[in-house]
């Protein structure tokens, strides 16, 4: 297999693998998402990083600065949508094929979450 036929490989396999998304009933759904932030929030503690998973959870990891009292935003905030962080916490897809794709919108010094999935 040539390099070139290689890369084909494995853009059809990051494709077909960012493709996935289960269709669950809305309080499944929203459980998987509530259970898998809580677990980050276990294996990351601290103020510093807000994350968000709108609609059904919002979780503050990682140590360093927390919000400042006056601005409700703290200085480092990822948002994802549900089926994303799904699959970055089940280790389905990467950080880097998620971010690569758009679906991350990462504010802040602290933005790649990579090293601490797949959950």
């Amino acid at each position: 297999m040539t390099s070139a036929a290689h890369g084909k490989t494995v853009a059809g396999t990051t494709a077909s693998r960012l493709a996935i998304n289960p269709h669950l009933p809305r309080p499944v759904m929203a459980m998987a998402v509530r259970y898998s932030l809580f677990l980050l929030e276990r294996k990351a503690p601290g103020p510093g990083v807000e994350v968000r998973v709108a609609p059904w959870g919002a979780i503050k990891i990682l140590d360093g600065p927390a919000s400042d009292p006056h601005n409700l935003t703290p200085p480092d905030v990822i948002e994802l949508d549900p089926d994303v962080w799904l699959r970055l916490a089940a280790g389905i897809t990467s950080w880097d094929e998620e971010k690569s794709a758009g679906r991350i919108s990462a504010v802040g010094e602290r933005d790649d979450l990579g090293w601490l999935l797949p959950l």
